[in-house]
């Protein structure tokens, strides 16, 4: 599989996987007034359909893209440790242009400290999600007998 279809697929798994960890959040109850998919939601001026579709485009298209189109790049001895370093730059970039922009200050930090905290750990399980599953799809097979 060529990398630029790798990351984009990558990153659609990584989106899956960390959509799966936000949802579980809310189902629990854990810091409800963090809802990214709101917030991306009111900066488009649309649904909540729109802001899961922004939130998977972004995670798949752009960061997943991004990933294969840099990986060379990005520090790191393996893809699974480039893939974290990236998901942090993603979750840097989020910190310092988005939330701001969402209203919710740099770091998100209208909504305490536990906003950036628990947004950076999301970014990394993302980053690691993406360096695994991109390695599993760039690296070549090993005939087995």
């Amino acid at each position: 599989m060529n990398k630029i279809t790798a990351g984009l697929v990558a990153g659609l798994i990584a989106t899956v996987v960390l959509s799966v960890m936000m949802l579980a959040k809310g189902m629990m109850g854990v810091m409800p007034e963090l809802d990214v998919i709101a917030m991306l939601s009111a900066m488009m001026g649309a649904s909540a359909a729109m802001g899961w579709l922004g939130h998977f485009v972004i995670g798949a298209v752009v960061w997943g893209g991004g990933f294969a189109l840099l990986y060379d790049l990005i520090p790191g001895g393996t893809a699974v440790v480039k893939g974290i370093v990236f998901g942090v730059a993603a979750w840097l970039g989020m910190m310092i242009m988005v939330m701001p922009m969402a209203g919710a200050g740099m770091f998100g930090m209208a909504f305490g400290i536990m906003a950036p905290m628990m947004t950076l750990v999301l970014h990394i399980v993302y980053g690691a999600v993406l360096g695994i599953v991109f390695h599993m799809l760039v690296a070549p097979k090993t005939a087995t007998h």
